[in-house]
């Protein structure tokens, strides 16, 4: 298929769903979002650094070396079996909130207006997904691990009048501030399927069994026996994995004291002071898992937030095509934008769609949502949960997230020059199509990765000089890499934070096709606010310069007769109604009035 001109009506952003009580909060229209894996971002103090008890560590454990090469082994860790994955799991990196209230100035500086926090909940894991306590911080985010420990024991977990305020819960609430001082917002991992076997509840249940008083409280298949048979204590885990136990859901929902806590502790975190004004609480939560606990749950749980906070972002983590059914106006305001993500690596990664295909494939997903939910949707790539975007693009032809580990044939080196340039294409897409863009920790700052454990390496800072990553978690031979914080990848997407942030029409601007052609493999198509504030987007996926043709569609002709390419300061002329220019190979450009701001 060729079609040189595209000549298509702008589209409403919105779909045949017609969701009248669908509303979303305005901020979240125009923010970059980031997301944060805590224990590996920064570490910012030392002195609180985890412990060997709490992770089970082996004799001559340790904290891990910021800067060591990810797959080099310590004793330690050799001592817990022959494969890498068998020791990589009990690592500590150290990251905690102080190191990320230390690089508040990194983030705005890469122009994120909103951050998103994996769990910051007490946990014995590193991913903090095996929560131990509601409500409160981890104790080795925060200063005082030792102590936050005493006021726990302290407590009645399960009446909030008892509920104090550790040192770590305080310096995440002094990180809420200055985050809120930046002009910047925060959510968080809300994890409301399953708690971890350390959680108070479920401590009580395996020990005292069916006399326990939270006996009904989670999803248990028989307890153990006191009468000489056989039974033996048994319960649901997430997906099958017994350390992650799972609440027990009646009729679409958890049951009443189960959904009690959870509200207490919404309430606790997006309320600190309990004084009606949220201000000082975060502005929103990510919700883990959403679909394997029931609808009634989330519409009374959303229903509350939005008491709390009219303007709070709720956001579930759906990867099917179902999200459509989870984004409405009793449900969530977004979901993260996997079918999103699936898209583009079909299309600039696989090169298994035409541009056409590719867009019509788009335009399906922005057809399922109700009113603006587009706009909100988290426009990501990558994420804790998958192989990083630059090892995707070492490794094409797969399907995403599938089979992303060494073991199974993925490929662990450094991208090269050719395959960062489609990382650059990919980010100029994502950074203009409609939606918020989210960038997972260290994609600009050049990380690669495979899946778990591999995607959620310690962050790459420009101050520190890392080891080569020369060893291989199968012990096969391959060469060093490089390991540093690349300038130019940061640049490139500060270059683009910029160009989003100053121009509405990328932020809140509707779609139009302008130019798509199959044969040369590429397409081009506009954001328009209205018909003076507008910006054009055009890209080459193939690998040989191409020139474009551009209408111009439904907007007004400068008076001045040209249009700034963003990207790079320069002018491109006007031609009665329509631009010409030549793309070289993997690129793109962005082009607008000077009025657009």
């Amino acid at each position: 298929m060729l079609t040189e001109q595209v000549d298509t009506p702008t589209e409403e952003i919105g779909g045949d769903r017609a969701d009248r009580s669908y509303q979303t909060p305005e901020w979240a229209k125009h923010v970059i979002w980031y997301q944060i894996f805590p224990e590996r971002f920064r570490n910012g103090d030392p002195s609180n650094d985890p412990v060997a008890d709490r992770v089970s560590g082996p004799p001559g454990w340790e904290i891990r070396p910021w800067i060591s090469d990810w797959y080099d082994r310590t004793d330690w860790e050799k001592s817990l079996g022959d494969r890498f994955q068998d020791g990589v799991y009990h690592r500590r990196y150290g990251g905690d909130l102080q190191g990320i209230i230390d690089k508040l100035g990194y983030l705005q500086e890469l122009g994120v207006g909103a951050i998103y926090l994996n769990p910051v909940f007490d946990a014995v894991s590193l991913h903090k997904y095996d929560t131990s306590c509601y409500h409160h911080v981890d104790r080795f985010f925060g200063p005082d691990p030792e102590g936050d420990v005493r006021i726990m024991e302290e407590e009645d977990p399960l009446d909030p009048e008892t509920w104090q305020w550790t040192s770590a819960d305080r310096l995440f609430l002094k990180l809420i501030k200055k985050v809120h001082g930046r002009g910047m917002k925060i959510i968080i991992d809300g994890v409301f399927n399953h708690t971890g076997t350390d959680f108070w509840a479920f401590r009580d249940l395996a020990e005292n069994q069916e006399n326990s008083p939270f006996s009904d409280w989670y999803a248990v298949k028989s307890f153990k026996s006191t009468d000489g048979n056989d039974a033996e204590f048994d319960y649901a885990g997430w997906w099958g994995h017994k350390e992650l136990p799972e609440w027990k859901e009646v009729e679409n929902t958890l049951i009443q004291p189960v959904r009690q806590h959870i509200f207490d502790i919404t309430r606790r975190w997006m309320d600190p002071d309990s004084d009606g004004d949220p201000s000082d609480g975060v502005d929103g939560w990510r919700l883990d898992v959403p679909e394997e606990v029931g609808k009634e749950f989330w519409r009374e749980w959303n229903a509350l937030v939005r008491d709390i906070n009219p303007q709070a972002y709720t956001v579930g983590e759906i990867w099917s095509d179902k999200s459509k059914e989870w984004v409405s106006g009793d449900l969530f305001n977004a979901a993260m934008n996997y079918p999103f993500a699936k898209a583009v690596q079909k299309y600039m990664i696989d090169r298994a769609l035409s541009p056409s295909e590719f867009l019509t494939l788009l335009k399906k997903g922005r057809r399922s949502f109700p009113g603006e939910a587009s706009f909100v949707m988290q426009n990501l790539m990558d994420s804790h949960d998958t192989p990083r975007l630059a090892s995707m693009i070492v490794n094409p032809g797969r399907e995403y997230n599938e089979d992303g580990r060494p073991e199974m044939g993925f490929d662990v080196r450094k991208p090269d020059p050719g395959e960062r340039r489609i990382q650059k294409l990919i980010a100029l897409f994502q950074y203009t199509y409609v939606g918020a863009p989210m960038i997972y920790y260290g994609t600009e700052a050049g990380m690669w990765g495979a899946g778990d454990p591999d995607d959620r390496k310690p962050m790459v800072w420009p101050e520190f000089n890392y080891e080569p990553e020369k060893k291989h978690p199968m012990n096969k031979e391959r060469p060093a890499d490089d390991n540093n914080f690349d300038p130019n990848l940061f640049k490139w997407y500060q270059k683009l934070g910029e160009i989003r942030n100053e121009h509405l029409s990328l932020q809140t601007g509707t779609f139009q096709p302008l130019n798509i052609d199959d044969d040369k493999n590429t397409f081009a198509f506009a954001r328009i606010l209205n018909q003076q504030k507008f910006a054009i987007i055009a890209l080459n996926r193939s690998d040989q310069s191409q020139n474009m043709r551009i209408p111009l569609g439904d907007v007004e002709i400068p008076e001045k007769k040209h249009l700034e390419n963003l990207l790079t300061d320069t002018r491109v002329e006007i031609e009665r109604e329509h631009v010409e220019i030549n793309l070289p190979p993997v690129s793109g450009v962005v082009l607008s009035p000077e009025q657009d701001r």
